[in-house]
């Protein structure tokens, strides 16, 4: 691998650790790089097309380790506030993941969906909203507009069951993996936002704990529709889109309240999502949220939040752009046993041979991102 010095200042040839082999249960990586998911609507009325397939198939070809796919709602009515956010349910969208992970396989990659429900939402663009309100475990939006209404039991059954049956389809369609999206002020993070949970049922609570009833029994169902030896990946995040600097759990002992249950539920990975994956998550040390997560439960995580890039994730919504920077920090802590996998978002966004060129030593052809990157499928 040749050396490769650029914005950051490291060589690239002392990224070697983040080339080696990755293995758990039936999940088989070639580095540690992970394609983190982000959200793209073009998938015309939920079905994803063979622009899609080939959006992915081009990351594999790229040596990403782990494509994680973008957001994919499961079978609720009102689990997505955009019509072209691509479902995980139904015929037509099936046969159009289907073409995708064969695309991906056939081009040595791996990959795992991401399924999603999105909860209490705005209007999507232009208006548009699904023919049935919005759903929460309360009505409000993290802002605290009412734009939804609050879930019976009956509701929280079925959801269950729809993120079960989601990832059920993934096996079948022969995925590697699936990852429950369960971050961002999304349903999941509803229910454990006291801000969005305001029930006074067995689904509330005034702990963290209480209030993650929810996303430990959507895990105990998922993994009891896919088996023990189908890897299960469950993403979470402090910061809520309306609080950058929020914490669901305050204390090192309020994280292992709130994560343990869910590692016993049936995770084998969790992907931790920071604005800065380098930043610490709690005062007197110097691990990240990933490497907190490692250290409480054993299990195997993935760390993420403005990787490769000299600007953070949100600057880019206010129209700013980002300049590639080393890998330096990630190295440190990977070989540290801060975290197994790195995700890489933006960077492979705008270049999907980003991971060849870290590998090569191509310094001069890496790319920045623009917000532009964000209108295009390529």
């Amino acid at each position: 691998m040749a050396a490769l010095t650029f914005h950051g200042g490291l060589p690239v040839s002392d990224a070697n650790s983040l080339f080696k082999p990755f293995e758990l249960k039936t999940l088989k990586l070639r580095n540690r790089f992970v394609m983190a998911p982000m959200t793209r609507v073009f998938s015309p009325n939920g079905i994803p097309t063979s622009e899609v397939a080939a959006y992915y198939k081009r990351r594999a070809q790229g040596e990403v380790g782990l494509i994680l796919s973008e957001g994919t709602v499961i079978n609720r009515v009102a689990s997505s506030n955009e019509k072209d956010i691509p479902h995980f349910y139904g015929e037509a969208a099936l046969h159009g993941w289907k073409y995708v992970i064969e695309q991906v396989h056939q081009s040595g990659g791996a990959m795992a969906p991401q399924i999603w429900h999105m909860g209490v939402q705005p209007n999507g663009r232009h208006g548009w909203t699904p023919a049935k309100p919005f759903e929460g475990p309360s009505n409000r939006t993290g802002s605290g507009k009412v734009n939804g209404v609050a879930m019976t039991i009956a509701d929280i059954e079925a959801t269950i069951d729809a993120f079960a049956q989601a990832a059920k389809d993934s096996k079948r369609l022969g995925f590697d993996a699936v990852e429950i999206h369960g971050a961002h002020g999304y349903l999941i993070d509803q229910f454990m936002w006291q801000v969005t949970n305001t029930r006074t049922d067995g689904y509330g609570g005034h702990s963290l704990k209480e209030r993650a009833r929810f996303a430990v029994e959507t895990v105990k169902a998922v993994r009891k529709a896919v088996g023990e030896d189908y890897p299960v990946i469950l993403r979470l995040s402090q910061w809520k889109p309306d609080d950058y600097n929020f914490k669901l759990a305050k204390t090192p002992r309020e994280m292992e309240e709130w994560l343990q249950p869910l590692a016993d539920a049936g995770v084998d990975i969790f992907h931790c999502s920071q604005r800065r994956f380098w930043e610490p998550e709690f005062e007197g040390s110097d691990l990240n949220f990933a490497g907190w997560a490692k250290k409480i439960t054993g299990k195997a995580t993935i760390s993420v939040g403005s990787v490769g890039l000299s600007g953070e994730f949100t600057a880019a919504f206010r129209g700013e752009g980002s300049e590639a920077r080393g890998l330096e920090d990630v190295v440190k802590r990977f070989d540290k046993g801060e975290f197994d996998l790195i995700a890489v978002g933006r960077a492979l966004l705008a270049d999907p041979d980003w991971v060849q060129k870290i590998k090569a030593g191509r310094s001069s052809e890496l790319k920045g991102f623009n917000r532009s990157d964000l209108g295009k499928l390529y």
